[in-house]
């Protein structure tokens, strides 16, 4: 029977995650307290304490199914942004929303657009609906939006645009947004992947919302996993018009946001002090290992994420090497960057531990 399923599915490459605590405890024979993961853009401090307790005490109704329309969580998430509970869509993380999307407006021979070095489930999700990726180079590692422009044809259905940029933490800014937003023909969907979106510092944060106001083929989205330290969770969002918010609210599943989620995101949302210690230890780390790699004589790519993509020869051997010493981080082999790793901002003892254990690793 398997040989039967559709072609397009048999050569889906299939996404590799970063590597578990629990899976390296078991293959080395450590404890898990001893390892520290670098390797998922996961929050070091964990979720937010109000998080927690809310969903303790939703807990207690796990036999009742969630509120399938999401109800105070749309309308927490659109009252924050502005905007109408109407504009929002409610995904298993915000991944589920690229699937949304693709259900609606994919098909075989359709083409998506996306920078050369961004999110890979971007091409693994058009792959899955049959359509073509078409991708661009990314001068700097950072999307080229005159590059893309010139790559849409008639049958270009959706670009895809993660800013900041995962896996170079790069960004695209509001300038360059708009001149690209300015001659999108109307048939493109753009879609601005923002998971770092909350990262960044206010006075130089792009705003790509006036053009979902505006009624433009705009989707961007969100995630809860990042900032708010909720990725086990799940559960991240869309906004865009009300319109094309209709259409994808009929390609999810009844109840694809679980209502432990909804709880967790829904007092994360609102806790502004977690955050803010979140974003100041993101900042601190960040620049703690931009500084050591420069010392160090490393090549990296200057982030604005909570995450550092840097050059250290063969990334696959320094992965692993820093695996035995109980370290997670990312090699980029799958990415087209098999020189580099990226290594996500952690706490500054475990940020310390890390390049330590980098500079034993690259002397040998």
């Amino acid at each position: 029977m398997w040989k039967t399923a559709h072609e397009h599915i048999l050569k889906l490459n299939v996404y590799e995650p970063g590597k578990p605590v629990e899976e390296l405890a078991r293959d080395l024979g450590l404890r898990e307290e001893e390892i520290i993961k670098l390797a998922s853009n996961e929050n070091p401090l964990g979720p937010s304490p109000k998080a927690l307790e809310a969903m303790r005490k939703t807990l207690e109704r796990s036999h009742f199914y969630p509120d399938g329309g999401g109800y105070e969580l749309r309308g927490a998430v659109a009252e924050r942004l502005g905007m109408a509970r109407e504009n929002i869509v409610l995904g298993n993380g915000s991944n589920e929303i690229i699937e949304f999307i693709g259900h609606a407006f994919l098909r075989p021979g359709d083409e998506v657009v996306v920078a050369r070095h961004s999110f890979a489930v971007y091409k693994l999700m058009t792959q899955l609906f049959g359509a073509d990726t078409v991708e661009v180079t990314d001068p700097d590692f950072t999307a080229d939006f005159d590059a893309m422009l010139a790559a849409i044809t008639p049958k270009t259905r959706a670009v895809f645009i993660a800013n900041p940029n995962n896996p170079t933490g790069t960004m695209v800014g509001q300038e360059a947004i708009d001149r690209f937003m300015a001659q999108v023909p109307d048939h493109v969907l753009v879609i601005f992947d923002e998971a770092y979106h909350e990262f960044l510092d206010e006075k130089v944060a792009p705003d790509v919302l006036p053009s979902i106001r505006q009624g433009r083929n705009v989707v961007v989205m969100r995630t809860f996993s990042k900032i708010m330290g909720l990725a086990n969770l799940r559960i991240g969002y869309g906004i865009t018009t009300p319109e094309l918010a209709a259409v994808l609210q009929r390609t999810r599943q009844p109840f694809n946001a679980n209502g432990i989620a909804q709880a967790g995101a829904l007092a994360g949302l609102l806790d502004e002090e977690h955050m803010r210690k979140t974003r100041e230890l993101t900042h601190e780390g960040r620049e703690y290992l931009e500084r050591e790699f420069a010392a160090m004589g490393l090549e990296y790519v200057p982030s604005v994420a909570n995450f550092v993509l840097v050059k250290v020869g063969d990334g696959n051997a320094v992965f692993q090497a820093m695996l035995r010493k109980g370290i997670i981080l990312r090699a980029m082999g799958s990415y087209g960057l098999p020189e580099w790793i990226r290594i996500s901002v952690g706490t500054m003892d475990q940020n310390r531990r890390c390049i330590e254990g980098l500079k034993e690793v690259l002397k040998k």
